[in-house]
């Protein structure tokens, strides 16, 4: 059994893995990077979100995000300010938005093709599916 649930996990990778390259891949076009873009996108639902719950939404470490962070802030994606006591807010800069919208026409492009093979049926079936393992996986 454990064996089955191996290849699962590892075609489950190999399918995320093939989806970031093909992403990060295709952003490179409009000046930026998947992780660079994964962090304007939750900038953009979030906007003033502290660096914590900002790592926390695209699964790094706070010391991580508050590079990435610092790079976007250099490039004049992002803007940074003080918040409530030592709370740094992040806001994207008309900039970050443009590159934030490139990123999404690419990303749709993208992700089209990547799950092409599939039915719609087929992904929401897979949405559905891989939600629930979220759900599942909380810590104990």
């Amino acid at each position: 059994m454990h064996g089955e649930l191996q290849v699962l996990g590892r075609a489950v990778k190999q399918a995320q893995y093939r989806q970031h390259r093909a992403l990060d891949t295709a952003l490179a076009a409009v000046g930026t990077t998947l992780a660079q873009w994964d962090a304007l996108r939750a900038i953009g639902r979030s906007p003033g979100a502290s660096a914590r719950a900002l790592a926390a939404a695209t699964f790094q470490s706070e010391q991580a995000f508050g590079t990435l962070a610092g790079r976007l802030t250099a490039q004049g994606l992002v803007e940074r300010t003080p918040g409530h006591g030592r709370r740094i807010e992040h806001h994207l800069t008309p900039a970050g938005e443009q590159v934030l919208a490139a990123g999404h026409r690419v990303a749709d492009e993208v992700l089209a093709e990547c799950f092409a093979p599939l039915a719609p049926g087929d992904r929401a079936t897979l949405l559905d599916l891989l939600r629930r393992l979220g759900e599942d996986q909380l810590p104990r």
